[in-house]
């Protein structure tokens, strides 16, 4: 009789792969699946222990492809809520910010660079310290990294308001080799925000060039997502073909009222495109976004929420618009007195993030900020949110569709081999929910609630979520992208 560990029996199998669900039994030992048996099969299976799931769901843990949980994952209490979502594995580093290559000596980070925290967070000179301190301080969850073109621009440049030299710009390619062979998987660019706007293309093929070969993959906050993002496409496409790279569109959108139903013609190239290089992008189900506050971003048809200020903390969680008319001055300038901030932007239109949703080339990422005093309720609703509402309730896709798209597909992007699927030898993170139940509870006033319909969570063969609490802080692993066959 064949024995496993831990027994799940009568379980609604998600197996991530795309394909319906079966009924049937998974079989976990030490920290991998060992065998996934329909229920017609009567074979008989004994166990250390065994989990009769009969009503609920067993998913491959999700994966959440757009994090900012860099610091966050130090601390168990701050990666809580990726734990209640289903969360298993996160991807670190987006939008040109990461921790490593950078040591600021407790100088204050610059915008955006301080949305992951103050001076004192920036203190990992390399991937390796970095790395190194994960290790010494254990992880609940299994994490990915990025390095970000705007840290390398900082540590290598006197002046980041200008492009790259090329002696600056080798600089910056031998340290993401460096970082690569120290664990990165790949290099993230925000082009969008100052230390890394002035870089150019060819900057960042420059860099990005120490990828080829299989050795990571390029993720881009673009350099517009408002009037000019088919440009902005076309720039990604064309940065990751010419370095030789998969690319990953990061929370890909269409903003301002002017641009809302272009993503009917974003998606004609990005699906046309999706083969040479590899590209996805990632999304959030979500029609506001959110980032530092900056008085560029302010317009007049723009609904704004701030979600944290330093000079005038006692605003957070407040209208801009509000705050505005309390101080008798425009939007514009209460921004200026308000930095540095943050903010929840209402830039986006139902229809288009259905429509994005939809794609076959779609990922999720949440793109939560864990740092915010108020934060976007992404942050603790995203993948119950698309399972529950737009799955279930709106029919939009089905939810083995959902679950593939967070599951087994980023997994492929990420080239996270042996993870994303529930199949014999892969590695045991799972989800266990109700798929009648499972819904996300966070809104835009009340952005620090739970999801509901979370059964357990596993993390490499060990339960570490679990009646919503964390029972074990040290099971996740650190992973490195696998492109190679």
């Amino acid at each position: 009789m064949p024995h496993v560990e831990i027994l799940f029996r009568n379980a609604l199998i998600f197996d991530g792969s795309g394909k319906k669900p079966i009924k049937g039994n998974v079989g976990v030992s030490d920290d991998r699946i060992t065998f996934v048996q329909p229920n017609k099969k009567k074979n008989q299976v004994s166990s250390e222990m065994e989990f009769d799931l009969e009503g609920l769901a067993l998913a491959p843990g999700f994966i959440d492809a757009h994090t900012h949980d860099d610091y966050a994952v130090f601390d168990t209490h701050k990666i809580y809520p990726k734990l209640t979502q289903g969360v298993t594995t996160i991807v670190a580093g987006n939008c040109g910010i990461s921790l490593p290559p950078l040591d600021l000596n407790g100088t204050i980070p610059v915008p955006p660079m301080n949305l992951l925290g103050d001076s004192g967070i920036y203190r990992f000179p390399s991937m390796k310290s970095y790395r190194d301190a994960l290790v010494k301080n254990h992880h609940a969850v299994n994490m990915v990294y990025l390095i970000g073109h705007s840290a390398l621009r900082i540590k290598v440049m006197k002046d980041i308001n200008r492009v790259a030299t090329s002696d600056e710009t080798i600089m910056m390619h031998n340290l993401l080799a460096q970082a690569l062979d120290e664990g990165a998987s790949g290099l993230s660019t925000g082009l969008f925000y100052p230390p890394n706007k002035a870089a150019n293309e060819n900057e960042v093929i420059g860099v990005a060039s120490a990828m080829r070969n299989k050795r990571g993959i390029y993720t881009t906050h673009m350099r517009d997502e408002g009037d000019d993002v088919l440009k902005s496409i076309e720039e990604s496409v064309s940065t990751a073909s010419k370095a030789g790279v998969p690319l990953l569109i990061s929370h890909h959108k269409c903003t301002g009222q002017q641009n809302w139903g272009k993503t009917r013609e974003t998606l004609k190239v990005l699906e046309g495109n999706s083969n040479a290089p590899p590209l996805n992008f990632d999304v959030y189900p979500y029609t506001a976004g959110s980032t530092v506050l900056h008085e560029d971003q302010v317009s007049e048809e723009t609904r704004i929420m701030v979600t944290w200020s330093q000079s005038h903390p006692e605003r957070t969680g407040q209208e801009l618009s509000k705050i505005a008319e309390e101080w008798g001055v425009s939007c514009k300038e209460a921004a200026v007195r308000l930095k540095p901030a943050g903010a929840i932007y209402f830039q986006m239109h139902e229809e288009d993030v259905r429509r994005l949703l939809k794609s076959d080339i779609a990922i999720i990422g949440s793109d939560g900020i864990p740092e915010d005093e108020h934060p976007h309720p992404r942050l603790w609703g995203t993948f119950p949110r698309i399972i529950g509402h737009y799955a279930r309730d709106l029919g939009l896709l089905s939810m083995t569709e959902a679950i593939h798209k967070m599951t087994g597909l980023p997994a492929q992007v990420f080239g996270l081999r042996w993870r994303g699927k529930i199949a014999p030898n892969y590695f045991a993170d799972l989800v266990i929910f109700d798929p009648d139940l499972i819904i996300d509870k966070a809104d835009y006033q009340n952005p620090k609630l739970p999801s509901e319909g979370i059964n357990s969570v596993w993390v490499n063969g060990r339960e570490t979520l679990k009646a919503e609490k964390i029972v074990n802080a040290d099971a996740g692993y650190f992973l490195k992208a696998d492109f190679a066959g």
